[in-house]
């Protein structure tokens, strides 16, 4: 095991609709040899909201996924949240 921090994350996208999407969403994760614990997409007419989130994903690797995941054909709105952020601000 790595003595890179691990931190929990979800990326919540919106993004057209295309056959390709959830592929083109997954492949940033292969790359590094990630694995998502979830993923989650529904349709709602042009637009495909998805989540996917990691228990552990290195911290290192997090803001390298957003910006790729950004930059991936038909996305239109990206939003990190990370639940022990959103529990220290509380």
């Amino acid at each position: 095991m790595s003595d890179v921090p691990h931190v929990a994350v979800r990326f919540m996208l919106d993004a057209d609709v295309s056959p390709g999407l959830l592929s083109r969403l997954l492949q940033p994760f292969g790359r590094r040899d990630l694995v998502p614990d979830r993923m989650w997409s529904h349709r709602s007419g042009d637009t495909m909201h998805v989540e996917i989130a990691m228990h552990a994903m290195p911290a290192d690797a997090v803001h390298l996924l957003e910006g790729n995941l950004r930059q991936v054909i038909g996305v239109r709105a990206l939003t990190q949240l990370r639940p022990e952020a959103m529990r220290q601000a509380a």
